[in-house]
């Protein structure tokens, strides 16, 4: 029986991506972000295979936040690059969830009849920034902002993250990767070696991508083992376990009705239907998570996206997990109910399901807030080279704290925007308070051991759940001692007694037998 088809149904109708290798584009880099945006919107309106120009039909531009360069005007300036005229024009945040979310708000768009055709657009030039630094240059690109823009980051600090420097992504994600070992009970060995195998697929499929930034295989012992050239950054993490936001890259998505797909003469077969989306946020600090081996978020933003889409987790096909680091991984697969070894269909001796089909954001690379465009534009690829299935791609905005999930599939089925409110009710999690400091006996919730460039330990951050009056408040504390940073990287401190003690603006402890 055929797919019933709803003619307002949101499918995406062309999706491009290319990546400005350095061995490719010379001593002069990328160019620049302009000029990638308007390459990609017109290479993803010949990857339609539409008849006619598509372009000048366009009713939004939305631009991803790029980091490279700052324009006047985003949407505006790349309107007029390609010829198009939209009626809307938007120029997003930050976050790894940016590119899902502006394509949902597009979808509800093309549902209730407001959109026929819109744009979503993202490009970094962050590595060819990065070589006319270290050369004391700068690019001379056009159309710059009168004035000089802050930076777009809409979350609040707590002082207490300030005062004990709890702002690095590497740090904060590396957090939640050991409360998540210390609550699966596994060794730190054993845990380090289970990451290495995690991520040791991924580069195979980085290996095969021409647009992945390292297209080079690793084994999982290499990942994870420092060595002079894979410093150890923030334990558990070494350097070939982190996100590599430096890379020269763009994509493109465009998003129509299936009746503007017919008008336009886009053939049924380049069609990839949007068939769920959920978004949820889970609390801002770190600390205040009562549950820090987990993301209520994503367990609530992933359901939604499925019961969208009408399928089971088990009968996703593809996955694009975010994987900016470990956790925000494992956090997803425990969400989903996923075993990371199992595969994608019942079948005896089938391979295990990847959990990326770009190669991740260590090795193909962490455009910014751009990386869900690219992975959204595979899996678009994926689904039309294996028609019938389901694919499922995430995004995590922030410090884990901002969530997103999508399924898409070339075979169109019934859409029901989730109601935002009620996932988002679904998703809240129990908070603790966070004091901004604290003094007298406590318990370390989780902690990571700070490296410096030469691979050597430095210092200790550490979740503190406190004892006493306190009660179940929390604060974050800094272990300084030489000994007890070399102790945090070969037993479990989590659960470890501690006394802390007020230091020079921020909380010291000391680590009790």
């Amino acid at each position: 029986m055929a797919a019933t088809r709803d003619p307002r149904s949101p499918c995406l109708i062309g999706v491009a991506r290319r990546t400005w290798h350095p061995e490719e584009c010379g001593e002069d880099g990328a160019p620049e972000p302009l000029d990638m945006w308007a390459e990609m919107a017109r290479a993803a309106a010949a990857d339609s295979a539409g008849r006619g120009e598509l372009l000048d039909r366009l009713g939004r531009i939305d631009v991803v936040y790029c980091q490279s360069w700052q324009y006047d005007d985003p949407a505006g300036r790349l309107a007029e690059r390609i010829g198009a005229s939209p009626k809307v024009g938007g120029y997003s945040g930050i976050g790894g969830t940016v590119p899902q979310v502006l394509l949902s708000r597009m979808a509800r768009d093309v549902l209730a009849g407001r959109l026929d055709l819109g744009l979503v657009v993202g490009a970094e030039a962050l590595a060819t920034r990065r070589r006319l630094r270290k050369a004391g240059a700068r690019p001379a690109w056009s159309h710059p902002p009168a004035e000089k823009r802050p930076f777009p980051y809409d979350l609040p600090v707590h002082p207490g993250e300030a005062a004990h420097q709890i702002f690095e992504a590497w740090l904060t994600f590396a957090l939640f990767d050991n409360a998540h070992r210390a609550r699966s009970g596994t060794g730190l060995d054993d845990y380090r070696r289970r990451l290495g195998a995690l991520l040791s697929p991924m580069t195979a499929v980085a290996a095969a991508e021409p647009n992945a930034w390292f297209r080079m295989s690793r084994a999982a012992d290499e990942i994870v083992t420092p060595t002079p050239d894979n410093r150890m950054v923030g334990y558990p993490y070494t350097k070939l376990m982190t996100a590599v936001m430096d890379v020269d890259m763009a994509a493109a998505v465009l998003v129509a009705s299936d009746e503007t797909a017919d008008a336009l003469g886009v053939p049924a077969d380049r069609r990839v239907y949007l068939r769920g989306w959920g978004y949820a946020e889970d609390p801002v600090h770190l600390a205040s998570r009562a549950d820090l081996w987990r993301s209520g978020a994503m367990a609530a933003a992933s359901g939604a996206a499925l019961a969208g889409a009408g399928v089971p987790a088990e009968g996703i096909d593809h996955l694009d997990l975010y994987s900016c680091f470990t956790s925000s991984v494992l956090f997803a697969l425990d969400a989903l109910g996923l075993d990371p070894g199992a595969s994608s269909r019942d079948e005896p001796g089938a391979p295990a399901r990847p959990l990326t089909v770009t190669g991740g954001l260590p090795y193909h690379g962490g455009p910014g807030s751009n990386y869900m465009t690219h992975s959204i534009a595979a899996m678009a690829e994926r689904l039309r080279a294996d028609p019938g299935t389901f694919g499922l791609v995430s995004g995590v905005g922030m410090h884990m704290n901002k969530h997103v999930f999508a399924a898409y599939s070339t075979e169109p089925g019934p859409l029901v925007p989730p109601d935002d409110e009620e996932v988002g009710a679904r998703a809240r999690m129990e908070e603790r308070p966070v004091l901004e400091s604290a003094e007298g006996p406590a318990r370390v919730a989780t902690y990571s051991v700070v490296h410096g460039r030469d691979g050597a330990p430095e210092w200790g951050a550490l979740v503190c759940d406190l004892d006493g009056p306190a009660g179940a408040a929390r604060c974050y504390a800094r272990l300084s001692d030489p000994e007890a940073l070399t102790e945090a990287e070969r037993v479990e401190l989590v659960g470890r007694a501690v006394t802390l003690e007020a230091g020079e603006g921020r909380t010291e402890a000391r680590l009790l037998p």
